[in-house]
């Protein structure tokens, strides 16, 4: 590394920020570098990571820090460098393109452009040194170089022949969408679910929480206990493997093996939101505490880690970490990582001899596979056994050995929160932060807390006052050491939406659901397809050759399923007829892919069933923050119903706000003084109830499962 910065050092990225003393003279991205390249008639060398990506540090240090792969690049290049997370239209293009080129995609991604932003040639980690037969960086460059000199206009061919199929290729055309899309997508996740070890498919295995919404969803409406044996089977293999964080709570970002059991550590916080929901599902429908106490977990992982004084909530930890036992020396998971000798010692031997048996702790270490040799001696903490196999075992009662593993649980994460923790990404993010506002919304309802409840609201204020512009109504994406910046995204304004509609649905303030709906507009008018149907996913930038519409639910839904559920949420809230019509009509300009590939985009699925079923209403005449008004809240927490909205009368603000959209709210009264429950469906309400145990019946009556 060199003492001198290049052009990343005023950015606030944490990832350019590790580029920053390069020698490789990086420019983050804008005019400026485009500019330059036109100029000086210079190809583009774009390279898009994270600050948390494993391989993007592996490249960083062998390529990037290389001073005479360095000196290649500027010689021949203008360089950029691009955090996804803080562009991810940036970062959707270039992958579409990277993957039409190679059959697959990841991080970090090496694009080779045109002056004028167009890809030619792309690939994701490069070797310094070539291997198998494969070029090492510098042949590439070498290569790229010489092809520029004397055959650009093959370049130049290349370029625009893959512009107009990725054009084609994203463009939609709205047909009917078929009636059994659902029980096809079933079908098919049934087809490749893995019956011993939970998921679908084979290693890696991805946790993908938009399954669990689409195969929960479809069970509401069928009552087939196969699509809810599939995700409680899966939750639990996962809460039970090395995947989770055994000690500290929180889930890693994906499992290596098909067991679950070795992990890529990072940990994102769309995960531990998107999980926090599935696991709070689950609960719902089972009533089984072990769901819940994995939510809890989440949670207090979250507001232990991930969560800035102020209100907002950070991105990611790294997979890479100090090894504890060879300081100075960083490895894949080091930091949760433990030798049995240390686990004894730490514990005592009676103490450890229980907690190792449960936790499959052997002398050797306990990894599958390891390729790298990272984890030889090492053990990854997983549920071996249970407490009742432990007490047969050990000849104690399970009361005895539950107490021992908790106590030594935490004699553990105490010793383990003495070493060096790994990166944190402390940046912001506005979409990532209101998927998190919507599971805490939840999880404080349906666990009872309303510490929980009050962290959610926390964050949608933080979210207000430091990336929400009230004049314009724009939302900024990325919040870090005191600056806002980057223009919001479709998914900054989808999953904001989403969170607030949650929040608004356990807190009944009325200025949730105003900023709800105004969000909502705001985002009509800036990524609406008004030619081709649905929303694109980013505003306009000239220099990205396409705006994207992502048709793939993936680690995170598709900003257009979640676009789709909000308007019929909203629409079916506030009686927007116009929203439900477009509603519609995004689901319809993406009928091809559903048709087609159902299980590909189970979150638009989601929205497809909510369409179909006729609107649940329970609206709760009460004064706000009374104890029996609470009590018939708490009572409709605990039923799961994907299809429900929960409207409170409380003869003040929020009901006039409802009154004024959905005239029948306006009747809408207490009986004798008490708090009075109206179930409905389809806005025909039920006779009113003033008894917990009369509003359970009721709730307890809709669903097929029920």
């Amino acid at each position: 590394m060199t003492e001198k910065p290049n052009h990343l050092i005023n950015e606030k990225s944490p990832y350019l920020l590790q580029h920053a003393y390069n020698p490789v003279e990086w420019y983050p991205w804008g005019d400026e570098p485009f500019t330059r390249a036109k100029k000086e008639d210079k190809p583009i060398f774009l390279s898009i990571g994270y600050s948390t990506c494993h391989w993007c540090h592996v490249m960083a240090h062998e390529s990037f820090e290389n001073k005479k792969i360095a000196a290649l690049l500027n010689r021949y290049f203008v360089c950029i460098k691009v955090d996804r997370e803080e562009r991810p239209d940036v970062d959707q293009m270039y992958m579409a393109a990277t993957m039409a080129m190679n059959g697959s995609g990841g991080w970090p991604m090496s694009v080779f452009l045109l002056p004028d932003g167009r890809p030619f040639y792309a690939a994701t980690y490069i070797p310094a040194k070539g291997m198998y037969g494969r070029p090492g960086f510098p042949e590439i460059i070498d290569a790229i170089h010489k092809a520029w000199q004397g055959r650009r206009d093959e370049l130049e061919a290349s370029a625009s022949k893959l512009i107009n199929a990725l054009e084609e290729q994203h463009q939609v055309s709205a047909s009917a969408i078929k009636p059994d899309v659902d029980d096809r997508a079933f079908s098919q996740l049934s087809s490749e679910y893995d019956a011993v070890h939970g998921g679908f498919g084979s290693a890696p295995k991805f946790p993908r929480p938009v399954l669990f919404n689409f195969l929960l969803q479809y069970y509401h409406k069928t009552g087939n206990k196969h699509a809810l044996n599939m995700t409680l089977t899966t939750l639990t293999a996962m809460a039970g493997g090395g995947m989770y964080d055994q000690l500290g709570g929180g889930f890693h970002r994906y499992s290596v093996d098909g067991q679950w059991r070795i992990p890529h550590f990072e940990k994102m916080l769309y995960d531990q939101a998107q999980l926090l929901h599935s696991y709070l599902d689950a609960y719902q429908i089972t009533g089984d505490n072990r769901y819940a106490e994995v939510a809890r977990s989440i949670v207090c992982y979250v507001l232990r880690v991930m969560h800035d004084p102020r209100g907002g909530f950070y991105s990611a930890e790294d997979a890479d970490s100090e090894d504890p036992y060879a300081p100075g020396k960083h490895g894949e998971g080091a930091f949760y990582l433990w030798t049995e000798k240390d686990i004894v010692t730490t514990l005592g031997t009676r103490a450890a001899n229980i907690f190792n048996f449960c936790y499959g702790v052997e002398f050797d270490g306990n990894a599958l596979q390891d390729p790298q040799h990272e984890f030889t001696g090492r053990n990854i903490l997983y549920r071996a056994r249970t407490d009742e196999e432990a007490a047969d075992h050990f000849s104690i009662s399970v009361a005895e050995v539950s107490a021992s593993l908790e106590k030594s649980r935490a004699i553990l994460l105490a010793k383990r929160a003495q070493r060096v923790r790994p990166h944190l990404d402390d940046k912001i993010i506005t979409a990532w932060n209101g998927l998190m506002i919507g599971a805490l919304a939840r999880a404080g309802a349906i666990l009872d807390d309303p510490k929980m409840t009050s962290a959610s609201a926390q964050a949608a204020q933080f979210i207000r006052s430091t990336l929400y512009d009230p004049a314009t109504g724009l939302l900024k994406r990325r919040y870090r050491d005191g600056e806002a910046a980057h223009t919001g995204q479709l998914d900054d304004y989808a999953f904001l939406v989403a969170g607030l509609l949650d929040l608004y649905q356990v807190r009944q303030e009325p200025q949730l659901l105003s900023w709800a709906m105004d969000l909502t507009a705001k985002s009509i008018t800036l990524f609406r397809d008004d030619k081709g149907g649905g929303f694109f996913d980013s505003v306009v930038d000239e220099r990205v050759p396409i705006r994207m519409k992502a048709d793939y639910d993936g680690a995170e839904p598709a900003s257009n399923s979640v676009a789709a559920m909000n308007l019929l949420r909203l629409g079916r809230l506030t009686g927007n007829e116009d929203w439900l019509a477009l509603a519609q009509k995004t689901l319809d300009a993406f009928s091809n892919r559903i048709n087609s590939i159902p299980q590909a985009v189970p979150q638009m699925l989601c929205a497809v069933m909510l369409l179909q079923e006729k609107p649940e209403q329970v609206v709760i005449a009460g004064n706000r923050d009374t104890a029996d008004t609470m009590a018939m809240e708490a009572e409709v927490w605990r039923h799961f119903n994907p299809n429900r909205v929960v409207l409170l009368a409380d003869g003040g603000d929020n009901q006039n706000m409802l009154a004024k959209m959905l005239p029948f709210m306006q009747s809408v009264t207490m009986k004798d003084g008490r708090a009075t429950a109206y179930v409905c469906r389809d806005f025909t309400c039920r006779l009113p109830v003033t008894s917990v145990k009369d509003l359970a019946d009721r709730l307890t009556g809709s669903g097929k499962n029920n």
